[in-house]
């Protein structure tokens, strides 16, 4: 199965990674339908595992190939590295600002809210993207088992950001039918995103650099700003099993690489 993906375009397989993204965003907002949401304790440990797969993925998957393109290509490399990073952390702290105050607000319409949610997933997608289309131009550290599990790390945290959009909404008096289909609709712009991404990243060679950088500075904005916060009520076993995520990305990348 996996050969069989490996031989995909890599916008096809950019594509099937972001409807991972959003089918487990879909899985969160489908706690609706329970009687019981997940224990916060095993969701604070996923979270962690997700920051460390993202952690690491920012910087061996997405960081350091921009830094090893941007000098093949005679470019400056420390404005490149600093401009695309910080570009990517500050677009999903817009992203997030907007998510917050537009959230508080979900009960005069959830148009409202699926539209700032859709807003923060934007930067998300195209980070797949440019993960599988980056591995059309064999650079070094960019390959096929990270860009997957970079993709699994968002989708892991993409699973509460679900539920964090749909259980409002059934608490404020929704249908759970209806609180289902907004709070998945929060991820759907992530395959769109993330094909996207993956078409830039492989045919514009000369912004790949800038695409990588940005989509690191986005994972790592993502993990310190929303993902370990998250998981401060049981901060103990998330930080375990962030390393747990950080060692195996960062094996999985050297033994791929």
């Amino acid at each position: 199965m996996f050969d069989y993906f490996g031989a995909l375009p890599h916008a096809a397989q950019a594509l099937i990674a972001g409807l991972f993204t959003w089918a487990v965003t879909a899985a969160g907002a489908a706690a609706v339908f329970l009687l019981r949401s997940p224990g916060r304790r095993l969701l604070d440990a996923a979270l962690g595992f997700a920051a460390g797969i993202m952690s690491a993925a920012g910087y061996f998957s997405l960081l350091a190939p921009a830094a090893e393109l941007a000098a093949e290509l005679g470019m400056n490399v420390p404005f490149v590295l600093l401009a695309g990073f910080l570009g990517g952390g500050a677009l999903l702290h817009l992203g997030s600002l907007l998510w917050g105050r537009l959230s508080s607000r979900a009960g005069r319409g959830e148009a409202m809210l699926v539209g700032s949610v859709t807003l923060h997933n934007i930067p998300e997608g195209l980070s797949v993207g440019v993960a599988f289309g980056s591995l059309a131009h064999g650079i070094p550290g960019a390959n096929l088992g990270a860009a997957c599990l970079l993709a699994l790390g968002i989708g892991i945290q993409n699973f509460p950001e679900g539920m964090a959009v749909s259980l409002p909404l059934r608490r404020s008096g929704m249908g759970r039918a209806r609180a289902f289909g907004v709070g998945q609709l929060s991820g759907a712009v992530e395959p769109v995103s993330a094909v996207i991404g993956a078409a830039l990243a492989a045919g514009v060679r000369p912004l790949l650099p800038y695409m990588l950088a940005f989509a690191s500075g986005a994972m790592f904005y993502a993990v310190t700003a929303e993902l370990l916060p998250e998981s401060g009520e049981n901060s103990r076993p998330a930080a375990a099993a962030a390393l747990a995520g950080f060692a195996l990305m960062m094996v999985l990348d050297v033994a791929l690489g």
